[in-house]
């Protein structure tokens, strides 16, 4: 059985340099990683860092970027459900040079979120905001090539897209082929869906998966063997429904922040483990 390629993220390496990261996922077995764009690649609506120390470790070390997760939510600035035209006007621009950043670097694609909305505004008016400016960047994205996952965010985040029915419900809304759904482990607990539901309501345009333990109190994003989750069979599900795209490890907890080099070897022994390596 071929199961799908395991990635590592960098957003647990905030208190470390990008050097170390590379080094440390290549010394544990990662060939590839999505790349949070939080400390080790600055970007705003005017530009962003030269991309040539990214290029050369990625190079160096063997670890292929596939995607950005670049910073957006709350909060940040760059809000997709922004209210307002110059703050709209801004997080368009930022958004098009993350684009920009993923085609220059090869990487395929670019995480979205739908954004949040004000508690005291009716939901559907953020909703629309969130899809106007999905489809925008959406357009700026499939000219360059790259396409955009959209991850469903748990309620503490946003009110906007929260499960399966709901990215199934902001896809349509945008309507763009640019514009693909991310299976979020962590999310997808919280809301009570299952890996099936999603595949049942979106089909092939799951097209990424974040990949994280969930422990039986509902804390997400926790690495591998630190949750109640069961991998194989998480991952048997995936290969079951047809999925043949990447798994990013995306392991972001404070317990994590001292040493997460640690944490990935930790979830690398776990994947080979599962899948009998």
């Amino acid at each position: 059985m071929e199961y799908p390629q395991l990635a590592v993220m960098n957003i647990s390496h905030r208190y470390f340099d990008l050097e170390e990261f590379f080094s440390s996922a290549a010394a544990s077995g990662y060939t590839c990683c999505e790349l949070w764009t939080g400390m080790h690649l600055y970007v705003d609506c005017h530009g962003y860092d030269s991309l040539e120390q990214v290029r050369e470790l990625s190079q160096q070390y063997g670890v292929r970027i596939v995607g950005l997760c670049p910073e957006q939510n709350n909060p940040k600035p760059w809000n997709i459900a922004a209210r307002g035209n110059e703050a709209r006007a801004r997080t368009l621009a930022y958004f098009k040079n993350v684009v920009d950043i993923a085609a220059e670097l090869g990487a395929e694609q670019v995480m979205v979120s739908s954004g949040w909305a004000f508690l005291n505004e009716p939901i559907e008016d953020a909703w629309g905001r969130s899809a106007s400016m999905l489809r925008a960047i959406a357009e700026h994205a499939g000219e360059c090539g790259v396409r955009l996952v959209l991850e469903a965010l748990q309620p503490v985040e946003s009110m906007i897209v929260n499960s399966a029915a709901d990215t199934k419900r902001m896809i349509e809304a945008v309507d763009h082929p640019a514009l693909k759904a991310c299976l979020d482990l962590g999310a997808m607990a919280v809301a009570g869906d299952t890996i099936d539901d999603y595949f049942d309501l979106l089909g092939d345009d799951v097209a990424h998966v974040h990949f994280v333990d969930v422990a039986a109190d509902g804390t997400t994003h926790l690495a591998w063997g630190d949750g109640d989750r069961d991998m194989r069979a998480d991952l048997d599900r995936l290969v079951a429904r047809g999925y043949r795209g990447v798994v990013s490890a995306e392991t972001y907890d404070w317990r994590y922040f001292a040493d997460p080099a640690a944490a990935d070897a930790q979830v690398m022994a776990e994947y080979r483990r599962a899948i009998g390596a």
